[in-house]
């Protein structure tokens, strides 16, 4: 997934979050926290990778990492996922960080990582454990479009869904009478 397909994605999924109320952090987290937080944090799994973005401006970090685990291994795992969380409680313990701009860094994460299973090349979501889970839905090699189209879609859908939700329910209800 390219890096724009990331950003909508993440802010996608951090609309999602905080419109379903995923937790009490984001009932109550505010917006601008949270987006700046999935923003910044989107892209960081792909430091693996020195061409990246990010591996481009922390190339000293990056040529390491890839070095050593490649382009989608570790950094895009639950493994890294986890030690990012548990470094808010260890490396981070003193320095004060919100909540929900916290819980941004973690989605924005996690979305990168959720992104990159709807490729065919998947990742290898329980590092270091190889195998690759994938859902390709998004194939960038035939058809450099259907990565916008999937991810702005499913923009469309976060945002809209909940307003036409009551129609929705109204329609499956219907469509169920009909068919019994």
């Amino acid at each position: 997934m390219t890096k724009n397909g990331h950003i909508i994605f993440a802010v996608t999924t951090a609309i999602f979050a905080k419109r379903f109320e995923l937790n009490s952090v984001m009932i109550q987290a505010d917006w601008w926290h949270l987006i700046p937080a999935v923003l910044i944090s989107c892209l960081i799994p792909d430091i693996d990778h020195p061409n990246s973005l990010i591996g481009q401006k922390l190339r000293w970090i990056a040529q390491p990492i890839s070095l050593t685990f490649g382009h989608r291994g570790f950094t895009h795992s639950l493994l890294a996922l986890i030690i990012l969380w548990l470094s808010k409680f260890t490396f981070f313990k003193n320095l004060v960080i919100p909540d929900d701009i916290f819980q941004g860094i973690i989605l924005g994460y996690f979305s990168h990582i959720i992104a990159d299973i709807l490729t065919p090349a998947g990742v290898p979501l329980f590092w270091p454990y190889r195998k690759r889970f994938r859902f390709p839905i998004i194939n960038n090699n035939k058809n450099k479009k259907i990565e916008k189209r999937v991810c702005f879609s499913l923009f469309g859908c976060v945002i809209l869904f909940p307003m036409y939700f009551p129609l929705l329910v109204k329609y499956i209800a219907l469509l169920y009478i009909k068919i019994i």
